[in-house]
């Protein structure tokens, strides 16, 4: 199996290159990637907890999926995608912002990436890929905040990360959408 490139990208978003995943990782190199955040009618977002074989973050609870743009690939295409392979379904998705991050992990691997945050809506179960995700939950947004203040080492660095600084921007309730 052939590793997966990641986009190099400059603090512009504009491509430097295409680097091995994995390598990109090891050398903490600046990548695009993106955060999707499905969240129901009810305002619920659904969490995922990552696999516990993953390379890095096994078993914590983040964002809905996330991951890195194909080259050629929009930022929406690749949500789409990864929200298909990993959670099973399909839905329309909004880019909200971006933004860079740098975040080192204990096993010598760090993401410094520029994120693309995607919201949508989804109101199903989802059918998830048992290679990717080991479980999946609906929360509301307050509820989340909440638990990541009483126990951050259960999600993931850039999750946490994300719903600190962004929260207005994937608390979909603030819109003047009738919700």
């Amino acid at each position: 199996m052939v590793e997966e490139k990641v986009i190099l990208v400059n603090e512009k978003d504009e491509q430097i290159g295409l680097m091995p995943k994995m390598e990109a990782h090891e050398k903490a190199l600046l990548h695009r990637a993106f955060s999707v955040f499905v969240f129901n009618d009810d305002n619920e977002l659904m969490l995922q907890q990552r696999a516990l074989d993953k390379y890095h973050s096994p078993g914590l609870w983040t964002n809905t999926c996330c991951s890195h743009q194909r080259e050629g690939e929009s930022n929406l295409d690749a949500g789409k995608r990864r929200l298909q392979e990993e959670m099973g379904f399909e839905t329309e998705l909004e880019e909200k912002t971006s933004f860079i991050y740098k975040a080192p992990f204990d096993n010598g691997l760090t993401e410094h990436e520029l994120d693309h945050i995607m919201v949508g809506t989804y109101n199903k179960e989802p059918n998830i890929n048992k290679s990717e995700v080991a479980a999946w939950k609906w929360m509301p947004l307050e509820a989340v905040k909440t638990d990541i203040a009483q126990q951050p080492e259960i999600y993931t660095a850039w999750f946490k990360i994300i719903f600190d600084k962004f929260y207005t921007f994937i608390n979909t309730s603030n819109e003047s959408n009738g919700k």
